[in-house]
């Protein structure tokens, strides 16, 4: 399947797709707001705001499936990034990331397995899937920060390749 025309929702009501964003560098993230990761959102944001206008951008996922952990609803959800964090990237309406209805995107998502070769479920919040204009996916499990190396190396390469071209 390609996952590009996979149909989302964004956290106002409008369908998108990541085909909207062909060509860039896209991060897509399940993101929480009373996680003990939820600090993460300062260096998404740092990163969404340092290549944004290079042909990046990062789309966070809103999941309560981890401990009820994102409970708020669209406008709850909305006002916590904005207030704390200052988020500027897009969000999207809540979804499941594992189960029997999690949403298509992360059923294919998913599949990819980590830099451990591991696929499966995703293990809790803040779990990164960088999609690269060449239609590779790479997995960051929960606990790899945003400005880790691998993933600014990463950003950085395909940004300056997408420019050359």
């Amino acid at each position: 399947m390609d996952i590009r025309g996979i149909p989302l929702t964004t956290i106002d009501g409008a369908v998108v797709s990541l085909a909207d964003h062909a060509g860039q560098v896209v991060m897509v993230v399940n993101v929480a707001s009373r996680c003990g990761l939820t600090p993460q959102y300062e260096q998404l944001e740092a990163l969404q705001r340092q290549y944004g206008d290079r042909g990046f951008t990062i789309i966070g996922f809103p999941c309560n499936q981890f401990a009820g952990q994102e409970p708020g609803d669209a406008d709850d959800i909305k006002q916590f990034c904005s207030m704390t964090y200052g988020v500027s990237f897009p969000l999207m309406q809540k979804v499941k990331v594992n189960g029997r209805h999690r949403h298509p995107l992360y059923a294919e998502l998913t599949k990819v397995p980590d830099d451990h070769g591991k696929a499966g479920r995703v293990k809790w919040n803040f779990e990164k899937f960088l999609l690269l204009p060449d239609d590779e996916i790479r997995r960051f499990r929960p606990q790899v920060k945003p400005d880790d190396p691998a993933i600014v190396e990463l950003i950085e390469r395909f940004l300056t390749d997408a420019a050359a071209a």
